[in-house]
């Protein structure tokens, strides 16, 4: 069960982060109030996760997929470019993600 609080939370936080570009600096109310409440019930999610997860390994899960996600969003539905060291920037984070859930809490 946390890992689906865990992944509840993942997924609000990437909507409101997506979201976030078309509230145009928290000046449109419908895409602001929006983002605001999937902000809040992902935090909500989240403490709900940590309730039996270590806080190291879920906070770097939440981050390394939002990152990871969040980069794909920008390319693919905002049409904005990444490099190859962004690619290999989100490859060292995945790994890192893995190898900190793998081996970095007990």
């Amino acid at each position: 069960m946390p890992y689906l609080f865990l992944s509840f939370a993942i997924i609000l936080e990437l909507m409101g982060t997506a979201l976030l570009k078309s509230t145009k600096g928290f000046s449109v109310l419908i895409p602001t109030i929006i983002c605001l409440l999937c902000y809040g019930f992902c935090f909500f999610f989240f403490s709900k996760a940590l309730n039996h997860l270590h806080l190291g390994a879920a906070y770097a899960t939440w981050c390394g997929i939002g990152i990871v996600v969040s980069t794909l969003l920008s390319v693919f539905l905002f049409k904005e470019s990444i490099t190859l060291a962004g690619i290999i920037g989100i490859a060292f984070v995945l790994v890192g993600v893995v190898i900190l859930n793998l081996y970095g809490v007990k």
